[in-house]
């Protein structure tokens, strides 16, 4: 990991995940200027290259555009990973995103503890992994964010913490 691209990560997420937390909202003005700024830097001679923070902005839109398109993304969750992956590059993007599912599973399984809806998670999660075959690549209705009676979580502490400790691997 390049050293230009830890502190303005770590400052974004963490007011991603204030925001997120306290709203369930990412919003577009702390995220739109967080990926620019992540393109233009790549540019400078200890940047991660044009070509990379492409990349990694693109796959990164790709992964989370797929989530969103099956409901259980929001699209701020979609436009910080796309500009996380403008700044880390694809390769540390995926270590990040597969430490940010584990996270986010640690979470879900925590919050479903505290809430008192374990059975329902784990109901709900084998609909999810087994039950596609019937339904198709659509998640059940229950289970997706426009339904105003889903359980919805932030995601972006899961991002962050997932993003952060990436660090550590480059």
């Amino acid at each position: 990991m390049h050293l230009i691209a830890w502190w303005p990560t770590v400052v974004v997420l963490a007011v991603a995940t204030f925001t997120d937390l306290r709203s369930r909202r990412i919003p577009n003005w702390l995220v739109f200027p967080y990926l620019v700024v992540g393109i233009g830097v790549s540019f400078l001679p200890r940047g991660i290259g044009i070509w990379h923070s492409l990349e990694g902005l693109g796959l990164g839109a790709l992964l989370y555009g797929i989530l969103f398109w099956m409901g259980g993304m929001g699209m701020g969750d979609v436009k910080l990973c796309a500009a996380i992956g403008a700044w880390i590059g694809p390769s540390q993007l995926v270590f990040a995103l597969v430490v940010t599912g584990m996270v986010g599973g640690i979470m879900a399984i925590g919050w479903a503890v505290c809430g008192g809806f374990l059975g329902e998670l784990f109901s709900g999660t084998g609909d999810l992994v087994f039950g596609w075959k019937k339904r198709g690549m659509r998640p059940p209705e229950e289970l997706v964010l426009s339904n105003p009676k889903a359980r919805k979580i932030p995601y972006a502490p899961a991002m962050a913490i997932g993003t952060v400790l990436s660090f550590f691997s480059h």
